[in-house]
């Protein structure tokens, strides 16, 4: 087992300690925090854990692999780097960090549409290996536009975004005053002079804002005018009218995420898409709902020989990721576990996080006795 990470940071949550004391407050409560009263946030992992594998010590095992075929391309391992929005405000530069780490490690990264680092750049970075992730905008003339800049910048996946009809309901962002660039409120001052690494680089790399959304934004919008503009820009319901036009444009793989029902994944299906995530979006959409790991357990059950079934949300260790596979998921991706990881350790986040999920999770594997990825579901306690 190779040991390639920090020993001082040996799991996602001394990560996430370690990004709590370094950078500035709203920046660690944007990328913490759920809607509401984080209820779904903590049900996630919750539930995931409450997922139980049996070992079967006296097979014959042969060695583990962690690598796994998904849409033609055989990736090291069975997690990728989930879309988070303004990565940039939580650690400067992190998309560029993260995507250079993803492709040197041969896992898939996805870029949001509302983060800071531009399709092109992004697209140069991975070699044209990067997903693209689009928040589905109000007019058709930018959906457009978007869908034919990830076309020419090679992206293998679109990713179409369901769950943020409405934006979230998230108490610390609002005390906050988070905009892009965030609002320099007395509190806000006083946090960023107390961080001066986080400062030292948002100075070096310049402020982050949402550049892939750059060419369609008016300039210097302050907080109000900013929720102005996202709203006006991508409000509005994602239907089956409107990712028809889509799939008819775009001539890669096509994979809806925020899917939190049979039937959604049912029409995801009739539509010709590619894959679904199972996703409650980290927990930032809808307090009241179920956690991902539910639907995903029958999703996988009913569809799983039909559509590429994967899972976000909730995940922060290789036996989590374990438990999702076993549950059924064909592969799992993480948001807030790389950011973590970035936000602690810079440069080095990215690789230091994949290579401990990677160790955590061939432990599993070996204990276990299971020697492919897509076997896992034989090692579920039913």
């Amino acid at each position: 087992m190779n040991l390639e990470y920090n020993t001082k940071y040996p799991s996602v949550d001394d990560l996430r300690k370690k990004a709590k004391k370094r950078i500035p407050k709203f920046a660690f409560e944007y990328l913490d925090g759920g809607c509401n009263d984080d209820v779904n946030l903590h049900k996630n992992t919750k539930e995931i854990r409450d997922v139980e594998l049996i070992p079967k010590y006296l097979d014959p095992h042969g060695g583990s692999t962690l690598k796994t075929a998904l849409f033609g391309h055989t990736y090291d391992a069975p997690f990728g780097i989930a879309p988070v929005g303004l990565q940039g405000l939580m650690w400067p530069n992190a998309p560029e960090i993260l995507a250079k780490s993803a492709h040197k490690h041969n896992i898939p990264f996805i870029l949001s549409t509302v983060t800071t680092s531009s399709i092109e750049r992004i697209s140069e970075i991975t070699e044209g290996k990067a997903w693209f992730q689009l928040y589905h905008p109000t007019e058709d003339r930018l959906r457009d536009d978007i869908i034919k800049r990830a076309e020419a910048a090679h992206c293998p996946v679109l990713v179409i975004l369901c769950d943020v009809p409405t934006f979230g309901f998230r108490p610390r962002d609002i005390r906050n005053g988070l905009a892009m660039p965030p609002r320099m409120s007395l509190s806000n001052i006083l946090q960023v002079l107390g961080k001066p690494e986080w400062t030292f680089n948002t100075l070096k790399y310049g402020q982050p804002n949402f550049e892939t959304l750059k060419p369609y934004m008016p300039k210097n919008l302050d907080l109000k005018q900013l929720g102005l503009f996202m709203n006006n820009t991508f409000s509005g319901r994602l239907t089956e009218e409107k990712i028809k036009p889509i799939r008819d444009m775009w001539k890669g793989k096509i994979v809806l995420k925020g899917v939190a029902t049979e039937a959604d994944t049912e029409t995801a299906i009739q539509l010709g898409l590619d894959g679904v995530i199972v996703s409650n979006h980290g927990g930032r959409q809808l307090d009241a709902g179920e956690s991902t790991i539910k639907p995903l357990t029958r999703i996988a059950e009913k569809y799983g020989n039909q559509i590429k079934v994967m899972m976000d949300s909730g995940m922060r260790s290789g036996p989590d990721i374990a438990r999702t596979l076993a549950s059924g998921a064909a592969f799992t991706f993480m948001g807030r576990s790389f950011m973590y990881g970035v936000s602690a350790l810079g440069k080095k986040g990215g690789d230091h996080t994949i290579a401990i999920l990677k160790t955590q999770l061939q432990q599993v594997m070996e204990q276990v006795c299971c020697e492919n990825v897509k076997d896992f579901n034989q090692f579920l306690k039913k």
